[in-house]
């Protein structure tokens, strides 16, 4: 066990000096092409700001709102009977849109039922089989430039209503 941690501790140090090492080789300007893709990344964060912006100000939004609440009763009493825990309807609309504002959700969920509950492994379970679809969306879409985006969004809502659904089973077999 020792030994991976060791190796962890040296594996982004390698990796650098091996990037460096092998630029030299090849008789590369390192420092301009860093320099190049650092500009270069700088333009991609410019171009997907405002959508940023505008994810976590609407994620906001609906959380202040009490939006997530009526929501969660609603889809309560449809998801409770099937086994899904009305409690994690917030969490898993959130999600879909923000990772670090579902992770909020996700403390106040442990705070409130415990990390081995039920609902806790639940929420642990579907914060790791679900993705953040809208988010991922647009940020990529759009440093893309994709305007078509097919199936895409209906693939990722199956995938995610999926992961949901593993997440409950596999939550069932470890209490």
């Amino acid at each position: 066990m020792k030994v991976l941690l060791y190796l962890s501790d040296f594996m982004i140090p390698f990796l650098i000096f091996y990037i460096i090492g092998y630029g030299m080789l090849q008789k590369q300007n390192i420092y301009e092409d860093f320099v190049a893709g650092a500009k270069d990344g700088l333009k991609t964060v410019t171009n997907i700001l405002p959508t940023l912006i505008g994810l976590m100000v609407a994620v906001g939004v609906l959380r202040a709102s009490g939006f997530l609440d009526l929501i969660s009763g609603l889809l309560g009493r449809i998801l409770n009977p099937i086994g899904f825990p009305s409690q994690l309807v917030p969490l898993s609309v959130v999600k879909m849109f923000s990772s670090s504002a579902a992770t909020g959700l996700l403390l106040d969920v442990y705070k409130t039922y415990g990390t081995d509950s039920f609902i806790g492994l639940v929420a642990s379970l579907s914060m790791s089989c679900t993705e953040t679809i809208f988010y991922t969306m647009s940020v990529y879409f759009v440093a893309a430039k994709v305007t078509k985006t097919r199936y895409t969004l209906a693939g990722a809502m199956f995938a995610t209503f999926a992961g949901l659904a593993a997440s409950v089973v596999l939550a069932r077999l470890m209490v």
